[in-house]
């Protein structure tokens, strides 16, 4: 069965994208100071949080086929149109390095003038020492190739996915090319995951760093785009599609929800424990901005990110009833939208940062837009693969 983008779901993305513009235009008209530096910050976190989605999605599809994940394949269509997002948010992401570069923001302070120098009086010599790796030069090769390998990748299991419903004989071949193609971007994947988050979101507070950073970076997209699966799964069957998809999918979905929760939480309080314990000042210094600026969302995001998938979700039933799956997931995605909101602001706007109406207005634009380009990709090709080796094993799940 093939999805149509139906009129209520256009005036509903719509509706997201205006509410989200006036909202913003709000948040301009009643800005008190440092606003160039907040628009930048936020386009920054909402570049990276809907990137992150596409590419956890992305990395979600290529494990699929390494792991021979039977399940999945009634829902791999879903994870795949999450990335037809992936070049509008890198634009987002590039807009902002640009920005950088060209001295028309100041999100990184490495990129300043004669902080490597030390003749000048901006010289820094923490950051002179990080010079071999934190240059423009070698910051640009990286983030190109980043963006170049991921959306290769991308478009390559998105077409072989399209190519393989029109197969009139054995698809054997063409999965196992699939799988060794997984081999190769889970391999790519493991370091550049965690070496974009240094390069993007670590180095804004450039004398800190965590050896953490980038397992919680990734944790964080891979629990985001298992909820927004969840939620788009949910959304199609409750207009009558994914028929294939029974209460075996959605708790195997609900058990991802939970389990990568779980995951988050405790790289968060491992990475803070062993930080705040060893009180090591050029350390803490990350952890203090946070406790003294923004305590209530920093906190409040790792308690709700923890506690709700913990004491809802636990139990089986709660893992594919819709009246417990829901809500959850609808919270914790927005509070992980909050986790990298809270992963940038300090380090961009320290004191000034806040929780306001340009923040919640640029995210209700990009969540519209992500909404509008992901359904959209979704009507693009059946709701369900055809000829893929495993398909009758998915929709005979039974747990």
């Amino acid at each position: 069965m093939e999805y149509k983008v139906s009129k209520k779901a256009n005036i509903t993305t719509i509706t997201l994208i205006v509410l989200g513009l006036v909202a913003f235009l709000t948040g301009l008209y009643t800005s008190h100071g440092h606003t160039s530096q907040r628009l930048w910050a936020n386009l920054l976190v909402n570049g990276y949080f809907f990137f992150g989605i596409s590419l956890a999605s992305l990395f979600f599809v290529a494990l699929q086929y390494i792991a021979e994940m039977a399940w999945g394949v009634t829902t791999q269509r879903v994870f795949q149109a999450t990335l037809a997002f992936m070049p509008i948010s890198a634009l987002a992401l590039i807009l902002v390095f640009l920005g950088g570069t060209l001295h028309w923001n100041h999100i990184y302070h490495w990129m300043a003038e004669g902080v490597t120098d030390p003749a000048s009086h901006h010289y820094d010599k923490i950051i002179a020492g990080k010079s071999g790796y934190l240059n423009q030069t070698f910051f640009w090769v990286r983030t190109i190739m980043y963006f170049g390998v991921w959306m290769f990748f991308a478009n390559w299991f998105v077409k072989k996915s399209k190519e393989e419903d029109e197969l009139t004989g054995d698809s054997a071949p063409l999965y196992k090319k699939k799988v060794f193609m997984g081999v190769l971007f889970v391999a790519f994947f493991a370091y550049t995951s965690s070496s974009s988050a240094w390069d993007w979101l670590m180095s804004i507070d450039v004398h800190w760093f965590s050896t953490m950073y980038g397992w919680y970076a990734f944790s964080g997209m891979f629990v985001s785009c298992i909820i927004v699966a969840l939620l788009l799964t949910l959304y199609l069957k409750s207009l009558g599609y994914l028929k294939e998809v029974n209460d075996s999918h959605i708790h195997d979905l609900g058990k991802w929800t939970f389990a990568t929760s779980m995951l988050w939480s405790y790289i968060w309080f491992s990475q803070f424990m062993l930080i705040w314990y060893s009180n090591i000042p050029e350390e803490v210094t990350y952890y203090l901005e946070r406790f003294n600026d923004y305590r209530g969302l920093y906190l409040g995001t790792f308690f709700v990110n923890f506690a709700l998938p913990f004491f809802v979700l636990m139990s089986r039933d709660a893992k594919k009833n819709v009246v417990f799956l829901l809500p959850v997931a609808l919270i914790i995605f927005f509070t992980h939208w909050l986790d990298v909101l809270i992963m940038v602001l300090p380090g961009t706007m320290h004191d000034h940062g806040s929780l306001g109406f340009i923040e919640i207005g640029m995210f209700l634009m990009f969540l519209g837009a992500f909404i509008m380009v992901t359904l959209r990709a979704l009507s693009k090709s059946p709701l369900m693969p055809k000829n893929h080796p495993m398909y009758d094993e998915s929709i005979h799940l039974h747990t």
